[in-house]
């Protein structure tokens, strides 16, 4: 018995096989390539079927209760009223209907001002020709292929195709005005309702996106926990009874399974600057030898930010001198912990609960000075969840069956290790920072 989680992500398909107790069964993986060109990011939807078939013999699992699915947010392509594709899947950063957005825009201003990104799925489905046409989520064509017929939607993957959460339903005037036909449009349900079953009988569950399944699996479900994943890019998820009202649009809310509000924002900051200014570097030995310094680099890799705040025209700078790969190294660490830090009093601003606590994931956990930074600048504890995956999270939702994910959750995520913030949360130089965040005009 137990429960299978399924990540599609934009490399590999990834299987989760896990018990009630929350222990890990089984895992399997399977590769999966992407064609780009410029502005376009495309996948064969075929692929996905075949690497979701082999991650799904590759676990071996047998009397199976459920199964949910968690894909990249944005990622669509068209089908046939029968389920079959007829285009590629367009992918969630493919921006070749960049220029479609203030279209979009214009038929809604109140609505998509400030929410609406170049690369949502919705400018993209405009250029498309929907005559008898289903826009289909990626998850949504894997679940249809698993039940054998087409399936609905969930709130999560509907977001960013413009999906009203607040209406629970489709802005039919604005897709009016935009031309676009209700009816190529799928039914959306509430993550964790059952879509069918395979011919085996195993119910199969409507996931979330890969974001919301990251959450999840971090167990961050209750007002007050945070989930804070550190990659190229730093991305927040947290939990609010009361929708969240952001009018710079930084912040954006997916629907809770268990009722109230999942905020959260991406920033354009995070490790992925490393790279760029320390090409070649051992990090595992800097980080062994990091320590505070008094400089702080505002870690952006192009220009442009987007969360905390948004400023189209930030740009990297430093603050103080580094000399040498160390000092920049923990430079940049600072900074990522300010913008953090930041982000967290711009939520608490919005009115969300003061953070209690925080669970890290991502790459950049590997990084333990980090970790231990993160926690005295944030000043609460930070926990390292012991399956930080988004697969492990989609099998947490199977086991709820669409109730009290919360405390699903609760039960089966094990923590590995907490650490407690000490004294130092270099107070004086985070004043500087925003001080300077402000002197630039970035804030506003």
């Amino acid at each position: 018995m137990g429960w299978i989680g399924l990540d599609l992500g934009t490399q590999s398909v990834r299987a989760v096989l896990a018990d009630a107790k929350g222990q890990v069964l089984s895992r399997a993986t399977r590769p999966l390539v992407s064609h780009r060109d410029g502005d376009r990011h495309e996948q064969d939807p075929q692929s996905w079927l075949t690497a979701v078939d082999a991650v799904l013999a590759d676990v071996g699992a047998t009397d199976l209760d459920g199964i949910a699915i968690c894909s990249t947010s944005g990622t669509f392509l068209l089908t046939d009223r029968a389920g079959r594709p007829v285009t590629p899947a367009l992918m969630y950063d493919d921006a070749r209907a960049a220029a479609r957005r203030d279209h979009i825009v214009d038929a809604d201003p109140d609505r998509w001002a400030t929410s609406m990104q170049p690369t949502w799925a919705l400018p993209k489905i405009l250029d498309l020709d929907l005559t008898d046409r289903r826009v289909v989520h990626s998850a949504d064509f894997v679940a249809a292929h698993l039940v054998g017929h087409p399936v609905a939607t969930d709130t999560s993957h509907a977001l960013k195709t413009g999906y009203d959460l607040i209406a629970d339903a489709w802005p039919a005037a604005a897709f009016d005005k935009l031309g676009l036909p209700l009816a190529a449009f799928p039914e959306v349900v509430r993550p964790g309702t059952e879509l069918g079953r395979t011919p085996d009988g195993v119910p199969l569950y409507a996931g979330m996106t890969d974001g919301c399944a990251a959450q999840i699996a971090a167990g961050a479900l209750a007002p007050g926990a945070w989930n804070s994943v550190l990659g190229t890019t730093l991305v927040l998820k947290g939990v609010s009874t009361e929708l969240l009202t952001d009018p710079t649009g930084a912040v954006y809310s997916h629907r809770h399974p268990d009722g109230g509000w999942l905020p959260g924002g991406a920033s354009s900051t995070g490790a992925g600057v490393l790279t760029e200014l320390l090409p070649g570097a051992d990090l595992d030995a800097l980080d062994r030898a990091a320590h505070p310094i008094d400089a702080v680099i505002y870690p952006l890799t192009k220009t442009g930010e987007r969360f905390p705040f948004v400023a189209p025209q930030a740009e990297r700078f430093t603050l103080g001198s580094t000399s040498d790969d160390l000092q920049t190294y923990a430079a940049v660490l600072q900074g990522v912990a300010f913008i953090e830090r930041l982000a967290f009093e711009h939520l608490e601003a919005l009115g969300a609960d003061p953070v209690r606590s925080v669970s890290l994931t991502g790459g950049a956990t590997r990084a333990g000075y980090w970790n231990q930074l993160r926690a005295d600048v944030l000043g609460v504890p930070v926990e390292l969840p012991a399956v930080p995956d988004p697969a492990y999270g989609m099998a947490i939702l199977a086991a709820s069956g669409g109730t009290d994910l919360t405390g699903t959750a609760r039960r089966m995520v094990r923590v590995d290790h907490v650490l407690e913030p000490r004294g130092e949360r270099l107070d004086d130089l985070y004043g500087e920072f925003v001080a300077e965040l402000d002197r630039r005009g970035y804030r506003g």
